[in-house]
């Protein structure tokens, strides 16, 4: 005979994890159930979009958004006003421009952060870096040319040096042109 306590047990399965519990009402939406997660903190917390480890993409990425990218990326990235997180197994050849540039994984070709640029101790970065603020964690591994800080903007004319005077044509090379005066009666 049937009984009611064997019904719920069958029904019912539970997944626990660290820090969470996980019902489902079937044992096939439990293989629906979102992957373990593992005790290391987000990767990204602000990112609004992923690319994750195992995709690769050729050709030109831009946007608005946070991006966090774990993949393989070959062309040119730009994300003007938002920040860009190139994880640790993202691996990226191409020119990159964003509001910040967090760099885990490997980067060939030129960074410019407009606000900052971090790469931490697992990043390495082969070519140009540009930005306001530079921080480099100890481990990393920068190739190329660095230009950091903020530009002072001077107007051209403050370098440029005061026009000479006319020099006369009389045979004589040190001679100037002096203003003519009319004689007074």
């Amino acid at each position: 005979m049937w009984r009611k306590e064997d019904a719920n047990t069958q029904a019912v399965q539970e997944i626990s994890t660290n820090s969470s519990v996980i019902s489902t009402s079937t044992p096939a939406a439990s293989a629906a159930a979102p992957r373990e997660t593992s005790a290391i903190p987000p990767i990204s917390p602000h990112a609004s979009a992923c690319i994750s480890q195992g995709i690769k993409i050729r050709g030109e990425l831009s946007g608005s958004e946070d991006l966090f990218l774990d993949g393989e990326i070959e062309g040119k990235l730009d994300f003007g006003a938002a920040s860009l997180t190139i994880g640790p197994n993202g691996k990226v050849k191409a020119d990159v421009t964003a509001r910040e540039v967090i760099v885990r994984g490997r980067v060939d070709g030129k960074v410019t952060g407009r606000e900052r640029v971090h790469v931490w101790s697992t990043g390495r970065i082969q070519g140009e870096i540009q930005t306001d603020r530079l921080a480099i964690e100890d481990g990393a591994v920068l190739s190329g040319k660095v230009e950091a800080g903020k530009r002072s903007e001077k107007p051209k004319d403050a370098f440029q040096a005061a026009p000479k005077p006319p020099v006369e044509k009389s045979g004589r090379k040190d001679a100037m042109a002096l203003p003519v005066v009319p004689a007074a009666d």
